[in-house]
């Protein structure tokens, strides 16, 4: 959490310590308080960021990010130099993580939730991510994304010696996370398998928590300790069951009774704490994007509206018979780098990248006006994008005396068609 000492904001670690962050104008105290207590949904078995040394100014990358908890505590470290990416397979959670999100004014592309399958190509940069942290099926993947000699970090239970049959299946029924659990050795084959090699010089490995922690209570609850690994599979006295897979816990009402014929969990499994770095190789500006993410619109909702097209000398005649008493439509330039070279006379830039998140301004500025045409460089992407986040805000406000419009054919058909015409063209 944050706050203010001095002259300079400060960030107080999950452990109470004090650590000094740069004095940032932008940085909004109150808005950067706290940890939003909704992204903690206690459905992870460890704390990742604590292991993974992450720096100011770095890009990180969460997978299965959930309610968004370790996107948050690695955002409080990165600050506002660095970016931090949280992906998740389920509408409900990128769409909860987001609101957390928006209820601290954190936003992209310095915090970013995105859905996406994560059993298949990423959306996500080569050589683009400073530290991923995530579980241990998707490391080709990890190791794509990863620039040289950056790292991944892993909180896993690892299998000690071979489960019998029996003792598997039963701990299937009981505690999936361990009954999944692999060997050190076939831990280190995979990993080796994408990329990472030498175990013994790229990974550091530490015995963390105690899983008998897992059998003495008939009812388990996925939920944080008070100390040590904050997210961890713990029992509690609840009403609640829970539901496990190898990779996650899930709430849900337990009909089955604690195993008997387990004995020491301790000798079957252990927690470890893995870290993994990727071949080093030289890190230039040219091999470095700009985003991590391959679309920048990802970290955003999908717009469910249509709105019309207007061709261009449909435009053309509202900006030559603008009603001096009354403005019945807007003009809206959404590109952004590539905006100059021309444009409509009278149109407002609001850049593509930042719209989204500037809705509401927009919304109060223009709610009254008829007609709001959206257009950039081919009015196929942004353009369209935009209008189509209007429309749905519009939706949302049960407001129908505004509309969203999109200029066909984007500046290019325009200037192709008025470029000479000093009433309908202007340049910056």
């Amino acid at each position: 959490m944050y706050g203010y000492s001095g002259g300079r904001y400060e960030s107080y670690s999950m452990h109470g310590r004090m650590e000094p962050r740069i004095n940032d104008p932008s940085a909004n105290a109150e808005q950067l308080q706290s940890i939003p207590a909704e992204s903690h949904m206690g459905l992870s078995c460890g704390n990742p960021v604590a292991q993974g040394s992450i720096k100011e100014g770095e890009t990180v990358l969460d997978l299965g990010s959930g309610g968004g908890i370790d996107v948050f505590l690695a955002a409080a470290k990165v600050w506002f130099t660095g970016r931090v990416i949280g992906l998740d397979m389920s509408d409900d959670m990128v769409s909860l993580a987001r609101r957390n999100a928006a209820n601290k004014g954190l936003k992209p592309p310095h915090v970013a939730f995105v859905k996406a399958s994560l059993t298949e190509n990423l959306p996500i940069q080569d050589g683009s991510v400073d530290c991923v942290l995530c579980k241990l099926k998707l490391m080709k993947e990890v190791y794509r994304v990863l620039k040289p000699g950056r790292r991944v970090v892993l909180d896993d239970i690892i299998a000690q010696k071979l489960f019998p049959e029996s003792l598997r299946s039963n701990l299937a029924a009981y505690i999936g996370c361990i009954s999944g659990a692999i060997s050190l050795k076939e831990y280190q084959e995979l990993m080796e398998n994408a990329g990472f090699k030498g175990l013994t010089k790229s990974y550091s490995l530490k015995n963390a928590s105690d899983l008998n922690v897992y059998t003495q209570d008939s009812s388990i609850e996925c939920r944080a300790p008070a100390i040590q690994k904050p997210g961890y599979c713990e029992p509690k006295n609840s009403t609640r069951g829970v539901t496990q897979t190898s990779s996650s816990c899930t709430t849900a009402k337990s009909t089955v009774a604690a195993p008997s014929d387990i004995g020491d969990l301790n000798e079957w499994a252990r927690t470890y704490q893995i870290y993994a770095r990727k071949s080093d190789g030289p890190i230039t500006a040219e091999s470095v994007p700009d985003s991590a993410l391959k679309n920048w619109w990802d970290a955003y909702p999908t717009p469910l509206s249509s709105p019309d097209a207007l061709e261009c000398d449909q435009v053309a005649d509202l900006v030559r018979n603008l009603d001096a008493g009354a403005q019945s439509f807007a003009v809206v330039d959404v590109r952004r780098n590539d905006h100059g070279g021309g444009h409509v006379r009278g149109s407002v830039q609001k850049p593509a990248q930042t719209f989204y998140d500037d809705l509401p301004k927009f919304y109060e500025e223009h709610k009254g006006t008829k007609q709001v045409i959206f257009y950039c460089g081919s009015s196929n992407g942004r353009g369209p994008r935009c209008a189509k986040w209007y429309q749905d805000y519009l939706n949302q406000q049960g407001n129908s005396q505004s509309r969203a419009l999109i200029m066909a054919g984007g500046i290019r058909q325009w200037l192709s068609m008025f470029k000479e015409q000093e009433d309908l063209v202007d340049f910056d």
